[in-house]
């Protein structure tokens, strides 16, 4: 017997915070379905998606989601969201191919989450100088 079932989380208004907000690795894919390129990425995503039942894979209707898509400024679909423990590490749009969406993913489990999060940190950081006012 087959799995029906798809390895993948439909997203909307309700339950994003949820889904984003997990520990680990969660990748969100955008996309509609009057979208060819959406359409074409679709089994690549889902075949990947039941190679890592580890990582969370997640769908948004851009259709339905209309509000959802305008927060994250989605301009083109479909666009691929990569975050690993509430941290967005990639957002991008088109399709990709399966090794490229692999090595993504192998790049992504291989990274030192307190090193990034340094780094954010540091740029935040220069960020509020830039911006704080000068003293004379």
């Amino acid at each position: 017997m087959g799995d029906a079932t798809t390895a993948t989380v439909e997203i909307n208004d309700q339950n994003f915070k949820q889904v984003a907000e997990k520990d680990g690795i969660v990748l969100i894919d955008w996309w509609a379905p009057w979208c060819g390129p959406c359409r074409a990425f679709g089994p690549t995503y889902e075949k990947v998606a039941k190679n890592h039942p580890d990582i969370t894979f997640g769908k948004v209707n851009t259709e339905v989601e209309q509000g959802l898509a305008g927060s994250f400024e989605i301009r083109s679909i479909p666009t691929l969201m990569i975050l690993r423990d509430r941290v967005l590490l990639f957002a991008q749009p088109g399709a990709l191919p399966e090794a490229a969406l692999e090595d993504l993913i192998r790049q992504t489990r291989a990274l030192d989450m307190d090193k990034v999060r340094a780094e954010i940190a540091a740029q935040e950081k220069t960020q509020q100088d830039k911006t704080a006012p000068q003293e004379s």
